[in-house]
């Protein structure tokens, strides 16, 4: 039997939403993985400057370190995969109208709306010609964080939402940021998880690793099964915040020979999630025909079980 979580402080999401925070054939021909361009002239080392962020960042990942356990992921598994669930149901433009109060409170590099962020990444993509499955990728890949409206789902303000991804079930890396705020994680100090395999067995593959659950691991399952969206799209989203893995170089024991494929993919999708959120604001409603229709050229379904 599964552990059971436990759930404490929770308030719906939408009490705290203004407060907390985040031609075809020519385009498809440029390799998904050519080196971006749009941020050659940016000053990177002003990025996911952690130690030096707010208290409110520092704040955050406290609460996610300590809280992020095998038992509280099993628990958010089984209520996402409940048959008894109702599924809500909308659009992916729906949904991305419905995050647009939300500001990521793990995010130190921005304080815009969520549609104005996914909009970002995808515009970046877009203009450096990349693929169209690979620019959608860049408008979707946080919508996850809708399940913050989802009070069927219990998430518990934002830190099992947002933020860096890690495995749980095995040693937590001093790669993850901000590594020493695991201290009061009880996963730390159990001798079943604070192995450097924990519970899995090396070369494993990262498909049978359990991330700390959140919007990537959500929107992941969401997509997986209602789009024609191809590996590389759903390795960009399921991984995009496993900053210890795609950009530490950490966990690399469990990879199996997919993984590498897949890492790939996601070092190649991250400069248009992170390097983005200093570029102009994009018109939402000038840019609105375009990927709607591209939206539907991936989804065929048009409404998402969400």
């Amino acid at each position: 039997m599964a552990p059971t979580a436990v759930v404490d402080d929770y308030r719906p999401a939408g009490e705290e939403l203004e407060h907390v925070s985040d031609a075809i054939d020519d385009v498809n021909a440029i390799k998904y993985d050519e080196e971006s361009k749009f941020d050659t002239s940016k000053d990177k080392t002003q990025f996911r400057q952690y130690e030096e962020a707010c208290d409110r960042v520092k704040t955050f990942y406290k609460v996610q370190h300590e809280k992020q356990t095998v038992a509280y992921n099993l628990a958010a598994r089984n209520r996402f995969h409940s048959s008894a669930r109702a599924r809500p149901e909308m659009t992916i433009w729906q949904a991305m109208e419905k995050l647009n109060t939300l500001v990521d409170e793990s995010d130190p590099d921005t304080s815009l709306s969520q549609i104005e962020h996914l909009l970002q990444s995808a515009e970046a993509i877009r203009r450096d010609g990349k693929p169209r499955w690979m620019q959608l990728t860049g408008l979707i890949h946080d919508l996850g964080k809708l399940m913050l409206f989802f009070p069927e789902l219990e998430t518990q303000g934002q830190w099992d939402v947002v933020g860096d991804t890690f495995p749980v079930g095995c040693a937590f890396d001093r790669r993850i940021i901000l590594p020493d705020t695991f201290a009061n994680n009880p996963d730390s100090t159990n001798p079943a998880f604070n192995t450097k395999f924990g519970i899995y067995t090396p070369g494993c593959g990262l498909d049978n690793v359990m991330l700390s659950w959140g919007h990537d691991e959500y929107l992941y399952h969401v997509v997986r099964d209602q789009s024609t969206l191809p590996d590389e799209a759903l390795a960009m989203i399921r991984y995009h915040s496993f900053y210890p893995w795609h950009r530490e170089g950490a966990y690399t024991e469990l990879m199996c020979k997919k993984d590498h494929a897949m890492l790939k993919a996601v070092q190649a999708f991250n400069p248009y999630d992170l390097y983005s959120k200093s570029d102009d604001v994009p018109s939402v409603e000038e840019l609105k025909p375009y990927y709607l229709e591209l939206i539907d050229e991936f989804f065929p379904q048009k409404v998402i079980k969400w």
